[in-house]
């Protein structure tokens, strides 16, 4: 099987990649080989075209991980309509605006999550169905493999930034088709690998685990998980080789107990979502003898950039390591050229189509490649800032913008300024980012109060309207916030002052 093809194919046609017979996907619901796997995928589209949706209407997900929530993706490619998944860990107002943002057609949900929708939630003409009621889409007659053109639309993935709510990074079949062809190729998976899929499917890292798998024959063994206990029994039982985490729950695996034979399966662990301290490292290489261990770094606006090759993960355990097959990276400094330190650059077919209906904030993000760029084109410019030393290696350096990085989620600032404000505990409220060994960072708040002494009261309203990973831990409250000469709140002073 040639893996590193560049030539990009229409993202449902995944499941034609490994032997008929060989093990694709297995659940709760049980098992299918890639014969199974297609006439899943052909069932399922065709009973979503069978609903009457118009090409390109958006079909919303907010769900765990079951058979269903695996072959969306793919059904809603085959059906020419975009899949839009929302990450079940999401509270009713997240998924709201997710839904009107995204203009959804049809949302299928877990009766609990649906039920938890208010009045207005759901936008009009958009129909709900809950799990049970969904799974009479595979009844429907099976439509064969599309033939979409690279440049059509497959997927709206919700992002965070720095500032306001999250907004819908368009994905192309092109774009995801090669990003999966990439990441099976520098892993180098086959279809004896056995991936365990505990990252979300609403993340374009959780997403691939599926693509980059099927993309090599291999099989996907979906987990929603509460403790690192579990990961640990999923692997014991299904005898995986690949598991891809970001670093809370690395941190979290290697305090667990291994049975040696689960820890020996291991071959190959990935790590995405903020930088795995050498602590870490080393104590992964201990608990995992076996296993080669890949660090990553990537954007849902260009998918994936950078990795380092294991053996060099000892050497240069800073680093981001080089560009993934199909991305140029550049290293671009505020005169428009290339050096040894400035912002990372994206260029290629791996960039993203823009935000959907946002060309303002995708003008910002989304410019023409800088001069001698290779691919050319539209390039992603990351807003974080980095380093190439004389190896080509890159580094780190730090976020151009306030956006936080926690739990290998991306929040923003903002949004969790707004919750508070709202509950009417803080008239002013900052959100800012601190060094965390176990979070990657942690959420610190500091409010000005409109009424004092009701901190249990504003983190019970909290848990009610944001998700756990958008949780504060410490609160501070304060008379007065620290402002910048412009009268607007001083967030360089207040992260200065708390990390001194």
């Amino acid at each position: 099987m040639k893996l590193l093809d560049p030539t990009p194919r229409p993202l449902d046609h995944l499941t034609l990649r490994g032997e008929g017979g060989a093990a694709a996907l297995i659940t709760k619901e049980g098992a299918l080989d890639y014969a199974m796997l297609e006439a899943a995928v052909g069932a399922l589209a065709g009973g979503l075209k069978a609903r009457g949706l118009e090409h390109g209407a958006r079909v919303a997900s907010w769900l765990p991980k079951t058979k269903l929530t695996s072959l969306l993706p793919l059904a809603c490619a085959r059906a020419g309509l975009v899949h839009v998944p929302i990450n079940p860990l999401l509270k009713r107002a997240q998924a709201a605006h997710i839904l009107a943002d995204s203009g959804a057609s049809l949302l299928i949900g877990g009766a609990a999550r649906l039920g938890s929708l208010e009045p207005g939630d759901l936008p009009i003409n958009c129909a709900a169905l809950d799990e049970g009621e969904a799974e009479a889409l595979f009844d429907g007659d099976r439509l064969a493999p599309s033939a979409a053109e690279p440049d059509d639309l497959a997927a709206l993935l919700y992002t965070s930034g720095s500032t306001g709510r999250p907004k819908g990074v368009m994905l192309s079949h092109a774009n995801m088709w090669l990003g999966a062809i990439s990441v099976a190729h520098y892993l180098q998976l086959t279809p004896a690998d056995r991936v365990l899929a505990v990252l979300p499917f609403a993340f374009d890292y959780g997403q691939n685990q599926l693509f980059s798998t099927w993309a090599a024959g291999g099989c996907v063994v979906p987990l929603d998980y509460l403790t690192a206990r579990d990961v640990v029994r999923a692997i014991e039982a299904r005898q995986i080789s690949t598991l891809a985490g970001v670093p809370p729950l690395w941190v979290q695996l290697i305090e667990a107990p291994w049975p040696a034979e689960a820890a020996l399966s291991l071959r190959r662990l990935t790590n995405s979502g903020g930088k795995l301290p050498p602590s870490v490292i080393r104590r992964m290489r201990e608990v995992f003898p076996a296993a080669d261990i890949y660090s990553m770094y990537g954007l849902t606006e260009a998918f994936r950039s950078t990795y380092l090759e294991p053996e060099l993960l000892d050497s240069h355990p800073e680093s981001m390591g080089r560009a993934i097959p199909f991305a140029e990276i550049m290293v671009i400094d505020g005169d428009g050229r290339e050096a040894e330190e400035g912002e990372l650059v994206h260029a290629g077919p791996l960039v993203a189509h823009g935000y959907w209906q946002d060309p303002v904030r995708t003008a910002e993000r989304f410019k023409t490649a800088p001069a001698g760029s290779t691919y050319g084109g539209i390039a992603v410019w990351s807003g974080d800032r980095v380093r190439r030393d004389a190896d080509g290696l890159l580094y780190f350096v730090g976020r151009e913008d306030g956006m936080i990085k926690t739990s290998g989620n991306r929040v923003s600032p903002t949004e969790v300024e707004e919750a508070v404000v709202a509950s009417g505990f803080a008239s002013e409220a900052v959100a800012l980012g601190l060094p965390d060994p176990r979070l990657g960072e942690a959420i610190a708040l500091v409010l000005r109060p409109d009424r004092s002494g009701e901190e249990p009261a504003l983190r019970a309203w909290l848990r009610r309207q944001l998700p756990n990973f958008m949780q504060p831990g410490p609160i501070l409250w304060r008379d007065e916030l620290p402002r910048s000469p412009n009268g607007k709140l001083d967030r360089v002073a207040l992260k200065q002052e708390l990390t001194a």
